[in-house]
C-alpha cells in the first residue's frame, strides 16, 4: 500500500479550516472492491446534524481525492464538538492531545 498526502484549506465565516487528506493506493483492490484508491480527511464535517468524515473511492488517485474534496466543500465544518471553532479554542480545560493508532500496513 502506498500513501499520498494532500491538504486543503476551507474558507468559511468562522475562519479558515485546514483538512489533511490521506489517499491510500492499494496494489490490488481490497476484497469486495474494484477500486484501488481511497481518500479520507482527518476531520469530520456537519457535526451539528450528522457528523461524518469525508472520504472517497476511485479508479484513480484524482477521482478518490476529488470525491473527498467535494464532500469537504459541500458540508460545513462546525468545530470538534459541533460548536463554533472560537468557542472550542477558548475552553478553560487542559489541552487535549490526539494520538494516531498504529497502522497495519
Amino acid at each position: 500500500m502506498q500513501l499520498h498526502h494532500f491538504s486543503i484549506v476551507k474558507q468559511q465565516a468562522g475562519g479558515d479550516v485546514t483538512f489533511a487528506i490521506t489517499v491510500k493506493e492499494f496494489a490490488v483492490p481490497p476484497p469486495g472492491q474494484r477500486l484501488r484508491f481511497y481518500a479520507e480527511a482527518d476531520k469530520a464535517v456537519n457535526q451539528k446534524t450528522a457528523s461524518f468524515v469525508p472520504c472517497g473511492w476511485g479508479p484513480s488517485l484524482f477521482s478518490a481525492l476529488g470525491d473527498c474534496v467535494r464532500l469537504i466543500r459541500q458540508f460545513p465544518y462546525e468545530g470538534e464538538h459541533g460548536g463554533d471553532e472560537r468557542a472550542a479554542s477558548q475552553s478553560t480545560g487542559p489541552p487535549r492531545t490526539l494520538s494516531k493508532a498504529p497502522s497495519k500496513e
